[in-house]
């Protein structure tokens, strides 16, 4: 497993603080040390959503507010409060780890305008497992990590994982699964994965970001999945790579649709991504990629915004601010991805990402940033 690599004073800021602007300064007036004040804007922008790319987020804000001055205050609620704060219009911008669906356009257009999908990064979902004894990864396949999540494999020793880990002592552990109470997208991207590989998940529980779990025990947010993981002995559960790492867990080798067994790294997140083939709209996954190095539980993240802003009703003037941090995200935000795990876009779905920033609107006429 790769070393926990962002343990700086701000990376830590990043994934233990998830109030943005608590990463950044105490001093709203525009001022910073590290910029010419000619370049200051100040201002505050409100946002909202998944917990999946909170660190980053975090990172991000505090290395904006040095930049031009520009507070941003993000709260991890969750990709389903996300969608719905950003359609209601009480936030300036929404996050979610799924791309919205036909109905959840059609609702959020209400507001006078058409949401705008804007990829940010991509990251890996891991299968985190706290069992004493196990300090190495298990492989696991698709059908039995759903057979785990279905309550249908008990313990750590079931013969459906011994079979796929050869010398490896598997207690005889009762398995207790960790999911999420809240909507999630990244729940809708594993259970996405779950449903590839089982019929029987497929049919039952089915894919959303909120499903009707057959066992285990809820936590809100993936920083609560990664507490019951770590609080219970022979929990499993699934975690964005930032929280795995912070909390130093064990994670399991996934097998892909090529049929190798992968590890959730940053090279391997990359690799998913790497065949990206995003429609018009970016409302693309990147759940079960192809390719033999590719990790099969891939999300890439996105952040909502208006097509034309103060149609929907945001000022101007902050409108400009959230095309800003969308830019600093596109730009220099890529640059720091790989330091908090997290996979930077590939240029084609860049240069694409860029080009929905660069056409946004205000009152029909282009959007100044």
């Amino acid at each position: 497993m790769k070393a926990y690599r962002f343990i700086t004073a701000l990376g830590a800021c990043a994934v233990l603080a998830f109030g943005a602007a608590a990463c950044g300064s105490d001093d709203d007036s525009g001022s910073s040390s590290t910029s010419s004040s000619s370049a200051q804007k100040g201002g505050t922008i409100n946002g909202a959503g998944a917990t999946f790319p909170q660190p980053i987020y975090s990172e991000w804000a505090a290395q904006f507010k040095d930049a031009q001055g520009t507070t941003v205050n993000y709260q991890g609620i969750g990709s389903g409060g996300g969608v719905a704060q950003f359609s209601e219009g009480t936030v300036d911008f929404g996050a979610t780890d799924s791309a919205m669906d036909d109905d959840e356009i059609k609702t959020a257009e209400k507001k006078g305008s058409t949401p705008v999908h804007v990829p940010t990064v991509a990251g890996a979902v891991t299968v985190s497992y706290n069992v004493s004894g196990v300090d190495k990864g298990l492989k696991l396949d698709g059908e039995t990590i759903a057979n785990i999540f279905l309550g249908k494999i008990t313990t750590w020793n079931d013969q459906a994982i011994a079979s796929q880990n050869s010398g490896v002592d598997l207690p005889d552990t009762k398995i207790t699964v960790c999911h999420r109470s809240d909507e999630s997208g990244t729940t809708k991207n594993f259970t996405q994965f779950l449903a590839n590989y089982s019929k029987a998940w497929e049919s039952g529980p089915g894919v959303d970001k909120s499903v009707k779990w057959p066992t285990g025990t809820g936590a809100k947010g993936n920083d609560g999945v990664a507490a019951c993981i770590k609080q219970t002995e022979g929990a499993v559960g699934y975690v964005e790579q930032a929280y795995a790492l912070q909390n130093n867990f064990t994670y399991a080798s996934v097998k892909n649709k090529d049929g190798q067994y992968v590890e959730p790294t940053l090279e391997a997140a990359s690799a998913a991504v790497a065949g990206a083939n995003p429609p018009a709209d970016l409302r693309f996954s990147t759940i079960d990629a192809s390719g033999a190095d590719a990790y099969p539980i891939t999300a890439t993240t996105f952040l909502l915004v208006w097509e034309d802003q103060c149609k929907a009703g945001i000022k101007e003037s902050t409108a400009g601010l959230v095309k800003d941090w969308l830019n600093y995200g596109l730009g220099d935000g890529q640059k720091v991805a790989e330091q908090l795990e997290y996979a930077p876009l590939p240029s084609d779905v860049l240069s694409k990402a860029q080009a929905k920033v660069d056409a946004l609107q205000c009152n029909g006429s282009p959007l100044k940033g």
